[in-house]
């Protein structure tokens, strides 16, 4: 008795575990019954549907899931790599050498922005990843619990339909005497025994009745809830890919642009350790370019920002000359070649208050400090130049190009009538059709390598001044 006693739960477990056993028996012959037409199956085409897309996302969010963990762990392996090269360089780049601190500031810096990447995508995009798939697993349970919860309203309806159909036909057995000893009974007993009989059959159609409303009860609380839930995730994918998508693209496109600075500091590194080398075999000085405190102009960082953003008017007019005659013969007089300077094919007109057309003006004079002339503003003036003269040297350039610039440092263009430079490009300077549009900072002209493969001047654009050196 004691020890009865002291197992108080041991009979409550037995009945649960008998009740699961007849539970999963009665749903196995239900399924037996439906799938040999025996029984009818409760369905609803729309959640099937719901449940089928549910399955395909479910499957697409596992495999981006594992996707992302892959380019995780590869940005994780580039980190490494590219921390090992950098550190590399560090090592062997020798003290005397041009940027040893900058070489070395740069591998800090690239290591530092490859940890900053990697955890942006570790601490936003997977976890929100992670989050996203972690309601699947729990709407799954209940799509499986709701399929046993209509397999077991499905046999309750089956059951009771046939209680209800064997009805009549228990009514007319217990009319008359159903065994021997209800035969032999007194007849004052046999209308107790029928009454008895009455009543079971009464009692088993109201379990059955009453166990069809639970199992009916139980299916369609579950089916509501999941017809609700299952439209709503479903449309959540979208939001969710357009979010994870967008912050990756925003972090990768931070990221390439603040490596691609490193990258073009680390090559104006490399270009200035060149230079001092081939200076070093040649036995001559050499000094690097100033640093990023000087001038933007002159800095080897200089990046496209250092450009004016806007092209603002000039302070005011530039002076404009009267239509040039007609073009007369280019040949100058042999003293004269290296010092007069022809546009449109006649020599440069002095201002109107100091000497007459009629007389022949030389560059020195057109140039004296009285009547100060920039080649800028001359060319504007004249329009196209034929041949020009650079720190007395006699060069023929194309017509209307005033002198030459070397572009230091790139620069991307960002409107259509910008032109695009790469640093060491040579840029043909033209005069401005109109003065009035001519900005301050900026130069119009178009490349020397265009001009000498297509010998034309169409590809023009402008430029600032501050990312070119004049030649």
């Amino acid at each position: 008795m004691a020890e009865e006693q002291g197992k108080p739960g041991k009979g409550i477990n037995t009945g649960k575990l008998a009740t699961s056993m007849q539970k999963r028996l009665s749903r196995a012959q239900e399924k037996v019954l439906q799938k040999l037409g025996k029984a009818d199956e409760t369905r609803d085409t729309a959640f099937e549907e719901g449940v089928a897309n549910f399955n395909k996302q479910m499957a697409e969010g596992t495999k981006l899931q594992k996707d992302l963990r892959a380019y995780l762990a590869a940005v994780k392996t580039m980190h490494d790599a590219s921390k090992r090269l950098q550190d590399c360089l560090a090592d062997m780049y020798e003290p005397e050498w041009f940027g040893k601190e900058e070489v070395d500031t740069i591998a800090e810096e690239t290591d530092i922005l490859w940890s900053d990447y990697h955890d942006k995508l570790a601490d936003n995009s997977m976890i929100a990843m992670d989050n996203y798939l972690a309601q699947f697993p729990d709407i799954k349970a209940r799509i499986a619990k709701r399929d046993r919860k209509m397999t077991d309203y499905d046999s309750a309806r089956h059951h009771f339909g046939s209680l209800q159909k064997g009805k009549k036909q228990d009514q007319a057995k217990i009319a008359k005497p159903m065994s021997l000893v209800e035969k032999a009974a007194p007849g004052w007993a046999q209308g107790i025994l029928s009454a008895h009989q009455i009543a079971q059959t009464n009692l088993t159609r109201n379990q059955a009745e009453e166990e069809l409303g639970r199992a009916q009860k139980v299916f369609e609380e579950i089916n509501v809830d999941l017809q609700d839930e299952l439209p709503q995730l479903w449309n959540s994918r979208v939001g969710f890919y357009v979010n994870t998508f967008q912050s990756m693209a925003g972090y990768q496109q931070r990221f390439h642009k603040d490596m691609g600075k490193l990258n073009q500091d680390l090559n104006d590194v490399m270009t200035k350790l060149d230079e001092q080398r081939l200076a070093k075999k040649a036995g001559k000085d050499w000094k690097p370019g100033p640093k990023k405190s000087e001038a933007a102009a002159a800095n080897h960082s200089v990046t496209p920002d250092a450009a004016p953003k806007t092209r603002p008017a000039p302070p005011g007019p530039a002076p404009v000359r009267p239509p040039p005659s007609p073009r007369p013969s280019l040949t100058p007089a042999p003293d004269t070649q290296q010092d007069i300077i022809l546009f449109d094919g006649e020599a440069l007109v002095p201002d109107a208050n100091t000497t007459a057309p009629s007389q022949a003006t030389s560059p020195s004079q057109a140039t004296t400090p009285s009547q100060p002339q920039t080649d800028t503003a001359v060319a504007a003036a004249a329009g196209a130049a034929t041949t020009a003269v650079t720190n007395g040297s006699s060069e023929v350039l194309p017509a209307g190009v005033i002198y030459k610039v070397k572009a230091m440092h790139d620069y991307a263009a960002t409107d259509g009538d910008e032109l695009e430079m790469k640093a060491g490009d040579v840029v043909l300077v033209l005069a401005w059709e109109n003065p009035d549009e001519q900005d301050d900072g900026w130069l119009m002209g178009v490349k020397e390598s265009h001009w000498l493969e297509n010998k034309d001047l169409l590809a023009k654009g402008v430029f600032p001044e501050n990312f070119t050196q004049k030649l």
